[in-house]
């Protein structure tokens, strides 16, 4: 299947109009839509509606959609040139917003390119252990991602040790078969708050409150090395990036983003 099967967006008769049915299977252990499938979700409706390949989106996460509830999704195509739109997708349960996504997308057929961020030095995806969780995932967005630690701690060894603030795992869409796409890398790239219980050495993590994708080149790869950089936890707050690269070292996208810094009870 393709990313906008997996996440269940689905298009209406009115093109500027998608859906998404809020499912155990894009949500997390906690019972709420993961900001990740809400990224990824208006993405695949930003793209679908104005025909081009996302630049950069930023996601601002305003509130909780919870399974059962259908997430809609209204784009606006604010400005469209020649080789690029600038857009906002609108997701929205009922009158109340879940989260707002503005978005440039487009193509510049340009010779000129690098790549200068290099990939962590790092085992195989099969050298590396299983990431546990401390709830069962079943059903839930977690049990649907493969993820495996090539450089970070279990919770149950988190004794408030504080880190380095990297972290590495590599991350995979089993039934996303069809290509890692943008809005597959959105739910890929909401892994910060991870992070910051990794850099603080503690039991917890945080809730989004925005997430910035930045695609970078889309190459053919089973698995994606998240390489997570916590830069600093302050007032309550954590903040870091995420920059995720093919198998073979490609440079697809970064992820950046800001979380309330929260602590898992007991």
């Amino acid at each position: 299947m393709d990313t906008r099967t997996f996440l269940g967006v689905q298009q209406s008769h009115n093109p500027f109009r998608w859906s998404m049915e809020v499912t155990p299977g894009v949500s997390t252990t906690g019972g709420f839509l993961f900001g990740g499938s809400g990224l990824g979700a208006a993405i695949s409706a930003l793209e679908g509606t104005s025909g081009r390949q996302t630049i950069w989106a930023t996601a601002q996460y305003l509130s909780y959609a919870k399974p059962g509830e259908i997430l809609d999704i209204d784009v606006t195509l604010a400005v469209e040139g020649h080789q690029m739109t600038q857009a906002r997708a609108v997701c929205h349960v009922g009158n109340r917003e879940i989260l707002t996504v503005n978005a440039a997308l487009g193509d510049r057929p340009l010779e000129a390119a690098g790549q200068w961020e290099r990939m962590p030095d790092v085992p195989t995806p099969d050298e590396c252990g299983v990431r546990t969780h401390r709830h069962p995932i079943d059903g839930t967005i977690n049990d649907r991602l493969e993820q495996r630690l090539a450089k970070g701690r279990d919770w149950e060894t988190m004794d408030g040790t504080p880190g380095d603030g990297q972290t590495l795992m590599w991350a995979r869409i089993p039934d996303v078969i069809e290509g890692v796409d943008a809005a597959a890398l959105a739910v890929l790239g909401d892994f910060v708050p991870m992070g910051v219980g990794q850099a603080l050495g503690v039991r917890g993590g945080g809730n989004s409150l925005d997430n910035t994708l930045r695609l970078v080149h889309l190459v053919p790869t089973e698995w994606v090395l998240l390489a997570i950089r916590v830069h600093a936890v302050e007032r309550g707050f954590g903040h870091g990036l995420v920059h995720m690269s093919a198998e073979d070292g490609t440079l697809l996208a970064t992820a950046s983003q800001s979380c309330i810094v929260r602590f898992w009870k007991g």
